[in-house]
Formats: C-alpha cells, sequence, structure tokens
C-alpha cells in the first residue's frame, strides 16, 4: 500500500479553508509523525487544533522508530525533519510539504516523492475533487497562508486556469 506523510504546513493550508478531507479524499489514509501532530497544535490556529487529529481517523499519528538524523535537524525544523525521516521509515511513496528547502532534501538527498499544497489541489481539481483551484488559493492567502506570486501563478496554469 502507498504510504502518504504529511508535515504541518499541508494540513493547517488545507484545515484553514475547510477542505482537509482532500487528503482523505486523494490518499485514503495520511501519516504524521508525532513532532508534526505537536507543531499543528502549538501554532496551526483554531482550524488546525488539536481536535483535527481525534476528529480525523484518516489522520494517523506515528512515532518514529528511531532517532532523526542529526544532519535533518541542523538543516530543518523538527516537523520537516520527523516528516522526511517517518517518509523514509515507511517507504512512503509521497510526502506532502511547503517548504522549498524540505521538499529539496526530500527529493535530492532522500530520493523521496514530495508534492505541495499547490499542487495537491491541481490533483484534486483533476480528480474533480473541487471545481477550481484559484478560489482555494485565495482563500488560503486571505487566512494568512503565505503563496509567492510566482507559485500561484505556476500553480493556476498547471490547473489551465
Amino acid at each position: 500500500m502507498n504510504q502518504v506523510v504529511c508535515n504541518a504546513g499541508p494540513l493547517i493550508a488545507l484545515a484553514g479553508i475547510g477542505s482537509l478531507e482532500l487528503l482523505r479524499d486523494l490518499f485514503g489514509s495520511v501519516l504524521v509523525a508525532e513532532e508534526v501532530k505537536a507543531e499543528v497544535e502549538a501554532g496551526g490556529g483554531a482550524a488546525a487544533g488539536a481536535d483535527m487529529f481525534s476528529t480525523t481517523p484518516w489522520l494517523q499519528v506515528k512515532s518514529l522508530s528511531h532517532q532523526v538524523d542529526p544532519w535533518l535537524t541542523s538543516m530543518l525544523d523538527q516537523g520537516e525533519a520527523a516528516t522526511i525521516s517517518l517518509a523514509n521509515q515507511v517507504s512512503a511513496s509521497l510526502v506532502l510539504m511547503d517548504e522549498r528547502k524540505g521538499r529539496n532534501i526530500a527529493r535530492k538527498v532522500y530520493g523521496i516523492a514530495v508534492i505541495g499544497t499547490g499542487r495537491l489541489l491541481v490533483e484534486a481539481k483533476r480528480a474533480a475533487l473541487i471545481r477550481n483551484v484559484r478560489p482555494a488559493l485565495e482563500q488560503m492567502r486571505a487566512s494568512g497562508y503565505w503563496l509567492a506570486d510566482n507559485i500561484v501563478a505556476e500553480i493556476l496554469r498547471q490547473a489551465g486556469e
């Protein structure tokens, strides 16, 4: 079975626009490292608070079976390092992460496929789970989720909007 591991960014972004269920609809279940759960609960805002994990059984919080590589923790924050470590531990087919540095390390150092929230929205449109990507991106920005203009333009190009 293909395992998908998610970092805090996509969880917070999708919860902030009321679209967390897109993860379930696209992937069935999603693994989250304990460190990411703690990060989301500490700073994710009301939409991404503690109840996120108790009300969504398809978000499966998982402990690492080994310590995070010290090199990873020197390069990334705790959540990103734990996400990559968990993905490596379970031989995940995909990691969901928005932070560029973490994405680059996951791809180039660990050979893990990575997509961000924007690409996830494009895939949701292709799967007919949403009609348009633009409103979701605008809502994410309005709720305080930072997205660079060039990233938004590329996401919209991929979505054909």
